[in-house]
Parts: structure tokens; C-alpha cells; sequence
């Protein structure tokens, strides 16, 4: 690919400079918020220089478009070093004034403690749990890889970015850097490149006692390209390493930075107190002395600015990518709208007619199946609609049932090259697979969904939260999702897992009753672009609810909670005395109990209520509607009793211990969800109000 001017390594008084800015940036930020990590930013310097210089020509982006479509994507993976990037995006020449800088983890500033994707520009994903990153960056560097082979043509290439990665041993010590590491070379992402900050520090000391893996072999055996034992304090070194390793299509690569942490410290250079802490006035005087920096706190001088400035090249890059991809409109104009309403992340202008086919598609399914084939059924008419649904599972695509016949299984060949596949067998790995997820949205271009069982959800637990926090549009099918999964027992029964995602903030779960319900809750997810999702499915067939359609209680359904049978339809004429409400496989026994209690002549509401988030963030006098004030309410739900009560319940018919291992049926029955029991609760709590 052209550029505009050939990669060369800047002089090494000019490294020096630039070096040293970021040096007495980190430093200066971190003394005056007196928090924070300068260790890695002081040893990481040099090879920052290597990539992000001008001079080098190897990062491709533009300051003035944090967003431009084929800008190389940059992850810090170490983000407790935090400064690193602040200080280069600053200097860069992005919309990050040194006041910011000045105003390090300070309340509602741009520069947080560890970096934020939507808070800082030029910022691509939040990092900070380590080995997140990196696993984060697979996903980039995957979805770069598909999106080239569904839109590139012969002449036309739109789609050709790197995906680069700082990193440190915490990253490659968390597990998850093994899930995601592994995949990426079963993948052959040869347009990932890692930088890893090989300096043998952490928070407790030397890593040597705890951390003697060989890191270069074990990179090698998950297939990567490894460049060992570059002196990360070289930047001409660092550079050739990152041209070797862009030569080499078939493969990632790990690029082995050897470097001393605080590097320029007198007294804390290559010590643990370098890490995550202040140096003190005292050593940064000290320090400051030792770089020949001669400037006063947060001062950069003009000559380092302007060997910095990124401005002009990115201008330039994106001017020629801009050209390139007019070319492309003008020969395949399909396909080039395509590719910016996908970017874009907005949905086909004929999608509301898609959800009324997929409800079309429940209805002709309006038997008894369980909700993960109910969902199935939803997939089989969102995928063939959506070219950009990534579907996926950790090892149980047959149980969670997330392949459709849209969505092949994804392979690479020897070369490479995709077979345009849309499902990924991650393999056990469930907590990778989420994180690899969030990096494919965050990419841009594909909206991916992952499948395993719901008792599972606490290995993807904290990737799961980090979506949340960032806003990602990812979508985790959860199958298995109670007690009634029966004979494998409470190692895989859920019982508190319901609840536990539901305290995730911007998280909306949904747990749905029936083919209907399964198919708006797919709707709201695909629809919402601002939050991750997570839907619990059963294992057990359930049956299909009546609904009166004409009442719009279909519409309803998307609102999170609504009326689904008042007393009239089991033949009382009189006002409802209770409300039952209930999720998922539970809401056929508050039915059940119903018609029970109108023999007795009990009037009784059921509200289906398949995502409480969803329903909080309805306005108030819908809620009322819902749930009317003075009428006493029973929850039912297997699953932890405790997300019930802030409704108000006055009983909640639920399981507060592990399951057994024994047939749905009898758990069921075992553990008091029945008709029977859901129907003398109600008589209880009546009676406890007379």
C-alpha cells in the first residue's frame, strides 16, 4: 500500500526528545494526581516511538478522525499505564489539551485512570483487567481479517489495517491470554502484532518466582511469529522488528521489548516501587537531571510537538483511503453503501419487516419448544437478513443451538484464508470468547453473539461487565438456564446466575417464556446499540402462551414486562386480587395457578415479565399498569429469591440453595415450582392481608 513518505527511524537525539516528553508527561501526571502507574509508560517510551512516530510510518491513523474506517487500531492491554497513551495521543496531536493531562484521574476529565473507549478520543477499547486487551485486539485483528474478505475486490482494497498491542507480563499471566492467544494463531491473524513489555516487574517484585514460563516458546506454539529479545530502549530496533513482522501475512506476532521499568529514575528505574506509584518530587528533580530535561511540569517543547505531530500524515492517509474508496463506490456501489451502513452500525432500512418475519416465523412454531430452539427459529430469519451477525459458541453449538443455515462453520486454510464462515467454534473457552466478542463490536462492521451455558456466564462474567461499560452491542446466548437441566446437577444448574447478571449496570437480560418472547428479545437486542445483552433459554421444551395479538400485547412484550392473562380469561368476571409475576419456564405454572385459583374464586393477574431492565426503564405509568399499587404480588422464578423484592413482592416461590442431580421433572416438583405450590402461595399471602 502506498504511503506518504517511506518508514524511517527518526535521529536518535530527536528519540531522545520524544522519548523523554512522554517520560516527564507520565511522570508529571501521575506526582500531581499522586496515583497512578509511571513505571510502564517511563520504560515503554522508546518502543511507543517506533510505533506511533511519524518518522517511522507505521501506525497509520488521523488525529482529526478518531474514527476513520481503516486507521490501524491501537490497544493498550497494560491499561494501568494509562499515561502511555494519554501522553501520546496528546502529543499525536488528538483533542486531548494538556489540560486534561493536568487533570489525571480527576473527576469527569478525559484522562481516567485506566483508558476509556467513549471517553477519550482516540482511545479504541477500555482496558485495565489485564489480558482483556489483547484478547480484545484478537477480535479487531479478526474482524479487519473478515470484513477484508467479504468487501476487498481485485483492484479495490478498502479494508487493510493492523491491530497493535501493547502489553505486560500481568497480561500474559491472566488465563484469558492463553484463550485468546491460541485462537489467534489457529486463525492466522497475521495483521496482529504484540509489544511485549518484557521488563520482569510487577506490583509484588521481580516476576521470576511466579512467572517462569517461556514466553517466546509458548507464543511459537500457539503458532505466532516471535521476534525475541529486542532492546525496547532501541527504537530503530523496535521499528525493523515491527517491519519484520508486517512482512509476515501468514501469522501474529509477538515482539519481545526487553525494558527496565521507569527507565530515566535514578532510584526506581527497575524496581517494583516504579510500578504503580508516584516517584515523589524529590526523583522526579532527580530524574529530570538524569534525561537532561530541562522543562517545567507539563511544559513540551515546541521541537518535540512538531516531531510528534501526526496531524499532516494522517490527513494525508485518509485522503488517500478516501480516494480509494470513491473508486470503489463507483464500481461497486452495492456494496460500498453496504460497508458504511455497517461501519456505521446501523440496521437495514427493511428491518422492522425482518422482526414481523421472525415473528411470523414463532407463530408457525406456536408449539412447545424449548426457548434455545425458540431462539434457533429467531436466528434462522435474523442471520439470513443480517450479513453482519457473527454467531459463535465455547464448545456447545449443538446445545446452545446458535448455528443457523445462514452461518457456516468458520475456517481458515493454510494460507490463511477464510471460507466465509459466520460461526466460531471458540472452543472451551468461554471468558476469551466474550472478550474477543467485545472486540469484534468494538471493531466495527459485525455484531457478534456467543452461546454457552448459563452457569457459565461467571467465567465470561467480567468481559461481560466491560461491555456493559462500554456500551458494546454484543449479544451472550445462555442456554441451560435453571434446575430444569436436570441430571448433570448443580455444577451446571443456575441458580443465582439470573440475578447476578441482572445487577450488571447496562446490561439487559432477558429469561423469555415462549417462541414470541424469544424473537422480541433477539429484536431488542439486535436493535440496541448502546448495550450489551444477555438471553437465558431453557433446556426444557415450554409451551406456546396465548396471546391476543390484537391487544398489541406482542408490542408489549419488547417493553420488558406486560399483562399477559387477566382473571376474564379463565372465566372470572370480577377485579384481580394479586398479581403473579413470573420469567421464562415459570410463567406456564403462574397460568397454571391461575386457573387453579379461579375454581376457587381467586382473581389473579399473570405478568410475563422477560427482562426486569428493560421494564425499569419504562415510564412510570406504564409500571403502574403493570403492576398496580395495593395489589399484592407473587414472583416466581427458579432461581435466588433476593432480585425480587425491590418489586414489592410480598412471596417469591424461588430456589435459595444449589439443585440435585436428578430429571427436570422431578426438581421441579422437588423444589416447590409447581402449580400447586405457586397457587397456595397466593392463597398465603391473601390470607396473611385479611
Amino acid at each position: 500500500m502506498a504511503d506518504i513518505a517511506p518508514p524511517q527511524a527518526p535521529a536518535s537525539s530527536t528519540t531522545a526528545l520524544m522519548a523523554n516528553a512522554i517520560r516527564a508527561l507520565a511522570m508529571d501526571a501521575v506526582q500531581q494526581a499522586n496515583s497512578g502507574h509511571p513505571g510502564a509508560p517511563m520504560g515503554m517510551a522508546e518502543v511507543a516511538v517506533a510505533l506511533w512516530g511519524p518518522q517511522g510510518g507505521h501506525l497509520r491513523h488521523n488525529p482529526a478522525n478518531p474514527q476513520w474506517a481503516d486507521r490501524d487500531r491501537f490497544v493498550l492491554s497494560n491499561g494501568h499505564g494509562s499515561m502511555l497513551l494519554y501522553a501520546l495521543l496528546h502529543l499525536a496531536g488528538y483533542d486531548l489539551p494538556m489540560s486534561e493531562l493536568r487533570n489525571f484521574r480527576q473527576m469527569h476529565s478525559k484522562t481516567p485512570g485506566h483508558p476509556e473507549v467513549g471517553v477519550t478520543p482516540g482511545v479504541e477499547t477500555t482496558t485495565g483487567p489485564l489480558g482483556q486487551g489483547i484478547t480484545n485486539a484478537v477480535g479487531m485483528a479478526l474482524a479487519e481479517k473478515l470484513l477484508a474478505a467479504e468487501f476487498n475486490r481485485a483492484g479495490h482494497t478498502v479494508v487493510d489495517h493492523h491491530t497493535y498491542v501493547f502489553l505486560g507480563d500481568g497480561c500474559l499471566m491472566e488465563g484469558i491470554s492463553h484463550e485468546a492467544c491460541a485462537l489467534a494463531g489457529a486463525w492466522k491473524l497475521g495483521k496482529l502484532i504484540a509489544l511485549y513489555d518484557d521488563n520482569g516487574i510487577s506490583i509484588d517484585g521481580p516476576v521470576s518466582p511466579w512467572f517462569i514460563d517461556d514466553t517466546p516458546k509458548r507464543f511459537e506454539a500457539y503458532g505466532w511469529n516471535v521476534i525475541r529479545a529486542v532492546d525496547g530502549h532501541d527504537a530503530a530496533a523496535v521499528g525493523a522488528a515491527l517491519a519484520q513482522a508486517k512482512a509476515k501475512a501468514d501469522k501474529p506476532t509477538l515482539i519481545v521489548c526487553k525494558t527496565t521499568i521507569g527507565k530515566g529514575s535514578p532510584n526506581r528505574a527497575g524496581s517494583a516501587k516504579a510500578h504503580g506509584e508516584a516517584l515523589g518530587a524529590d526523583e522526579i528533580k532527580l530524574t529530570r537531571t538524569a534525561l537532561g530535561w530541562g522543562h517545567e511540569p507539563f511544559v513540551i517543547p515546541e521541537a518535540a510537538y512538531a516531531a510528534w505531530d501526526a496531524k499532516a500524515r494522517g490527513a494525508g492517509l485518509e485522503a488517500q483511503w478516501d480516494a480509494r474508496f470513491a473508486a470503489y463506490r463507483a464500481a461497486h456501489p452495492e456494496l460500498a453503501a453496504e460497508f458504511v451502513r455497517r461501519m456505521r452500525g446501523e440496521l437495514p432500512a427493511n428491518w422492522a419487516q425482518t422482526v414481523s418475519e421472525a415473528l411470523q416465523a414463532a407463530h408457525a412454531k406456536a408449539e412447545t419448544v424449548a426457548s434455545r430452539k425458540a431462539s434457533q427459529i429467531a436466528l434462522e430469519v435474523f442471520t439470513r437478513a443480517l450479513p453482519e451477525l457473527l454467531g459463535g459458541s465455547a464448545d456447545l453449538t449443538g446445545s446452545n443451538l446458535t448455528n443457523t443455515s445462514s452461518t457456516p462453520a468458520l475456517r481458515f486454510d493454510a494460507e490463511g484464508k477464510s471460507n466465509g464462515g459466520r460461526h466460531i467454534n471458540y472452543g472451551v473457552r468461554e471468558f476469551g470468547m466474550a472478550a474477543i466478542m467485545n472486540g469484534i463490536a468494538l471493531h466495527g462492521g459485525l455484531l457478534p453473539y456467543g452461546g454457552t451455558f448459563l452457569t457459565f456466564s461467571d467465567y465470561s462474567r467480567n468481559a461481560i461487565r466491560m461491555a456493559a461499560l462500554m456500551k458494546q452491542r454484543v449479544v451472550h446466548v445462555f442456554t441451560h438456564d435453571s434446575i430444569g437441566l436436570g441430571e448433570d446437577g448443580p455444577t451446571h444448574q443456575s441458580v443465582e446466575h439470573a440475578a447476578a447478571l441482572r445487577l450488571i449496570p447496562g446490561l439487559d437480560v432477558w429469561r423469555p417464556a415462549d417462541t414470541a418472547e424469544t424473537v422480541a428479545a433477539w429484536a431488542a437486542a439486535i436493535g440496541n446499540r448502546q448495550r450489551p445483552t444477555a438471553l437465558l433459554l431453557s433446556r426444557q421444551n415450554l409451551p406456546y402462551l396465548p396471546k391476543d395479538t390484537k391487544d398489541g400485547k406482542l408490542d408489549d412484550i419488547a417493553k420488558g414486562a406486560y399483562v399477559l392473562a387477566e382473571p376474564a380469561e379463565v372465566g372470572l368476571r370480577k377485579k384481580a386480587q394479586a398479581v403473579i409475576v413470573a420469567t421464562g419456564s415459570e410463567v406456564q405454572l403462574a397460568l397454571h395457578a391461575q386457573a387453579q385459583l379461579a375454581a376457587g374464586g381467586i382473581a389473579v393477574r399473570v405478568v410475563s415479565m422477560p427482562s426486569t431492565s428493560v421494564f425499569d426503564r419504562q415510564a412510570t405509568a406504564y409500571k403502574r399498569a403493570v403492576l398496580p399499587e395495593g395489589l399484592p404480588r407473587i414472583a416466581v422464578e427458579a432461581g435466588v429469591t433476593d432480585g425480587w423484592w425491590k418489586y414489592g413482592c410480598a412471596a417469591v416461590v424461588g430456589i435459595d440453595s444449589y439443585g440435585e442431580s436428578a430429571p427436570a421433572g422431578v426438581l421441579f416438583k422437588h423444589f416447590g415450582f409447581t402449580a400447586d405450590n405457586v397457587a397456595d402461595t397466593v392463597r398465603a399471602v391473601l390470607a396473611r392481608r385479611r
